[in-house]
């Protein structure tokens, strides 16, 4: 007998059902088979088999593939996060196969694997290539990461071992993939999800086989490559790595129980680690003496109102590498900038919560009403950062419009958003317009996202004589200066633990976020009905037929069991339902 799972987006299947399998068809946990479900052949996935078949049981159809697409280890990781982000355990187990049929491949000959330098954490790569397991470690520095990760791997690879690397956008995969290569050639399987059903199936195929490094976005994160002995992730704080849709999985939470279950090494590396990561204690190694390089804090707090989005301190540095030849990048807002007082020039804030306003009479978090300004009562503000296209005119309008472009443009200077550091190469300056915009953004974690974007601008700047970012602030004495100035984002980050612990914020405590569309009358009663005792709720919030309500609590397990029945009625209904489990926005 085997227990299927249907492949069906629904709670309602979450046990499966028994089947007998039939003379001449194999299968074990983790195969995808055809099975009869009422009038219809479904898809279905193996999560037992060796049970004695019961008169009765309807048979298998048949087995889809060759290779299993789970084994039993990741089964209890998919299960995990089935109940941790609030999702059907078919919706996971799917995420675990590749897009198309998989099929066996014959055994490839590998190269041996040749020296690429001395390992930054030569013990996890001992345990690792000896197939031990080892509490996570915290590689802290600026990158590149391919050195590092080629030191970490090559003992691991020369085991005849598995690697996984996870970084946050394709265009970082493709780039750490082709250094890695001058070490590791065709072990190294890149896999990124625009490279289309047929690449990212060849690449999943390539890494059911032993002794490869497999470097890809969040998708691999759940892949069953064989022999996986070790992990790496890449700025595991980047918003890249969380899926928004349902269900939110985190790559880097999905790879910290993988390594907890399945025995293996863990390993995170960036400039700026997450309160999540110090909270779970890893190991913190340094690599070098700064994580990222010069940051020069330009105050923009006794500047005149109306001298324009870029201090004349950035409109020099600007003018000099543009003449000499160099280049520079421009960080533009893609939210609300931060406004000031053109009375006193102080930063406009909510007299409650410190965030900074949208441009509307209410605060975005808390819905204070903001007034007048909170120093001298005047009631005119002027924007510190704006869009690309603004500062594109802007810094045109001094360095002329041949120097000055968007992403890709090959203009010396380059005005661009977060999304474009990835393609960009290093630069001799950066520029980071509105700093305060970043650091009083109204969610919890706007603090260290702030400082983990400026690291990212003055990384790219990196070392090097000359060679800088440039900070503007109207709010010079945030402790976030202090922090980028001195290269150490560890003091800043432990004081912003401890505040959102006093709130109950994550990681000391825990938030899910419900959002729905056609929810039925009553659905608020329901819901605070059904996690009373196990949950603060707050809201709803509505707009138009969206509702959106916020649970909070030290452990949310209890809430999180009540909403799968409640979750799945609504969408019986006909309702659309997001459920967002670890939300990076409030």
């Amino acid at each position: 007998m085997a227990r299927v799972v249907p492949d069906l987006p629904t709670f309602a299947v979450d046990d499966g059902f028994a089947y007998e399998v039939p003379a001449g068809v194999a299968v074990e946990v983790g195969a995808l088979v055809r099975i009869p479900l009422g009038g219809r052949r479904v898809q279905g996935f193996v999560v037992a088999v060796g049970e004695t078949a019961r008169p009765g049981l309807r048979p298998l159809l048949g087995r889809r593939g060759d290779e299993s697409v789970f084994g039993r280890g990741l089964l209890e990781v998919m299960r995990w996060a089935a109940l941790h982000y609030v999702a059907p355990l078919a919706v996971v187990l799917g995420k675990g196969a590749p897009p198309n049929v998989p099929r066996r491949r014959p055994p490839a000959g590998l190269a041996p694997v040749g020296a690429a330098g001395a390992s930054p954490l030569p013990e996890a790569s001992a345990a690792a290539a000896a197939g031990r397991h080892l509490g996570a470690r915290y590689l802290l520095g600026p990158g590149p990461w391919a050195g590092p990760i080629a030191g970490l791997a090559a003992p691991v690879l020369a085991a005849g071992r598995s690697v996984v690397v996870v970084v946050a956008s394709v265009a970082e995969a493709g780039r750490l993939a082709e250094g890695l290569v001058a070490w590791f050639g065709e072990r190294v399987v890149p896999a990124a999800a625009e490279g289309g059903a047929g690449a990212l199936t060849a690449a999943w195929e390539a890494g059911r086989q032993p002794g490869r490094l497999v470097v890809g976005t969040r998708e691999v994160a759940l892949w069953p490559l064989a022999g996986l002995s070790l992990a790496v992730v890449v700025e595991e704080g980047r918003r890249g790595l969380k899926d928004r849709a349902t269900p939110t999985t985190h790559a880097r939470d999905l790879l910290w129980r993988r390594s907890a279950v399945e025995r293996f090494p863990l390993v995170l590396c960036g400039a700026v680690p997450t309160a999540e990561a110090l909270h779970r204690a890893p190991s913190l190694v340094r690599l070098g003496r700064r994580p990222w390089g010069l940051v020069e804090v330009v105050d923009r707090s006794a500047e005149p109102p109306g001298g324009g989005l870029v201090a004349e301190r950035g409109r020099q540095a600007l003018r000099a590498v543009a003449t000499s030849g160099g280049r520079a990048f421009v960080l533009a807002a893609e939210r609300a900038p931060a406004l000031r007082c053109l009375s006193c020039r102080s930063l406009r804030l909510c007299p409650r919560c410190a965030c900074r306003p949208d441009g509307g009479g209410s605060c975005p978090r808390c819905r204070a009403d903001l007034g007048p300004c909170a120093r001298c009562g005047g009631r005119r503000f002027e924007p510190l950062g704006a869009t690309v296209g603004r500062l594109v005119a802007e810094v045109s309008g001094f360095l002329g419009r041949g120097a000055v472009g968007e992403a890709g443009s090959g203009r010396p200077v380059v005005v661009g958003t977060e999304r474009d550091l990835a393609d960009l190469g290093p630069v001799d300056l950066g520029v980071v317009v509105d700093a305060d915009g970043l650091l009083r953004a109204p969610h919890y974690r706007a603090v260290e996202d702030g400082l983990r974007l400026m690291a990212r601008v003055a990384g790219a700047a990196g070392p090097g004589r000359g060679r800088r970012a440039l900070v503007q602030t109207a709010d010079p004495g945030h402790p976030a200066f202090l922090a980028l100035r001195r290269g150490d984002p560890l003091p800043l980050l432990t004081a912003e633990t401890a505040g959102r612990a006093a709130l109950g914020f994550p990681p000391a405590g825990e938030i899910l976020v419900i959002e729905t569309s056609g929810a039925p009358e009553g659905a608020d009663a329901a819901l605070r009905e059904g996690v009373a005792g196990r949950a603060e709720v707050h809201g709803p919030v509505g707009r138009g037929d969206r509702m959106r309500w916020l649970l909070q609590g030290g452990d949310l397990q209890g809430a999180r069991l009540m909403l799968r029945s409640q979750v799945q009625e609504w969408r019986d209904g006909g309702a659309r339902v997001r459920v967002d489990a670890d939300p990076i926005d409030l």
